[in-house]
């Protein structure tokens, strides 16, 4: 059987990637070894030092060390996009009523993400962003900063919204911006060249996760339940599934990356490592995996096998 290790360094990812090693298990002759990295400089560390294959999640990093000369390769992204929610007070009513307010931004994630959608909307210069560390208010607990009157808004993952919702905060529908998000997944361009059949034989798995999870995702959860409760160290099977729920609305079963998305995901990135600017972000893709398969019929094969 071939192997190859799969690193990431946040919990809330794992009903995607717990679905690609049962299907690389069940149906591709692949053991996907599974490594969670907490700390953030050897999660960066794990694709040139050995420890990992394969990453998925947080990428920016990897245009600065492109651009520094290695040779990294996309070549995935099962994400809708950033799939964030927007809590405000319940007395506002448009972005408009920002202005010279403030707004609470996660320090994990894409906070720079925030800064890009507000140059969107014509705000930066009216909106300041106040960068809020979980270690301050709990894991995505920025919207007690929105509570406390301290800023008017907050971007939050749905998967920990309630919390938001029941402290009497609402949700201000606003304009999404297009970003490759926290599925996306990369290896080094030599894994890839030397290891081409087990690439080929993972991006089967992660396509046959994606469509097993969508549709038919009763299945899977009762499948990963156990896994994903210990993971997720969530002892309410409701709380478990709706936040199982939360991270498969999100997917997208033919993981192309939107061209604005990946536009816009570099901008993020070179906010935060401007170094990495001038770099082509497109020649870090590689989308001929997935192509192939898709042009050769095997993500409709595996609708047809999952609906039937």
């Amino acid at each position: 059987m071939q192997s190859l290790t799969l690193a990431y360094r946040d919990d809330d990812r794992t009903p995607v990637i717990f679905a690609i090693r049962e299907m690389a298990k069940r149906y591709y002759d692949l053991d996907v070894r599974i490594v969670r990295i907490k700390d953030g400089e050897e999660y960066e560390a794990a694709l040139f030092d050995g420890t990992a294959d394969v990453i998925i999640e947080h990428l920016e990093y990897l245009y600065d060390e492109a651009k520094q000369g290695k040779k990294i390769t996309f070549f995935c992204a099962p994400s809708k996009g950033g799939g964030l929610d927007l809590v405000v007070p319940q007395n506002i009513q448009s972005i408009e009523e920002f202005r010279g307010k403030k707004i609470a931004v996660r320090s994990h994630g894409q906070p720079h993400a925030v800064t890009l959608w507000l140059r969107m909307l014509g705000l930066e210069r009216d909106v300041e962003t106040v960068v809020v560390h979980d270690k301050d208010v709990g894991r995505w607990g920025q919207w007690k900063k929105v509570v406390s009157g301290d800023c008017v808004a907050a971007f939050m993952s749905p998967l920990y919204l309630p919390d938001a919702l029941n402290a009497g905060l609402k949700i201000l529908p606003v304009p999404a911006i297009p970003i490759v998000g926290h599925f996306a997944q990369a290896c080094l361009a030599e894994f890839s060249r030397n290891n081409a059949e087990a690439m080929r034989a993972y991006v089967k798995s992660v396509l046959h996760a994606l469509v097993w999870l969508t549709l038919r995702p009763d299945e899977a959860f009762a499948a990963l339940a156990a896994e994903l409760k210990t993971a997720m160290e969530l002892s309410n099977p409701a709380e478990l599934r709706g936040r199982f729920d939360s991270v498969v609305s999100g997917l997208k079963v033919r993981p192309y990356p939107n061209p604005q998305a990946i536009a816009n995901t570099y901008e993020i990135a070179t906010i935060e490592f401007p170094q990495a600017a001038g770099l082509n972000p497109l020649s870090l893709w590689d989308l001929h995996w997935v192509k192939e398969l898709d042009d050769a019929g095997f993500i409709d094969e595996i609708i047809a096998l999952m609906r039937g």
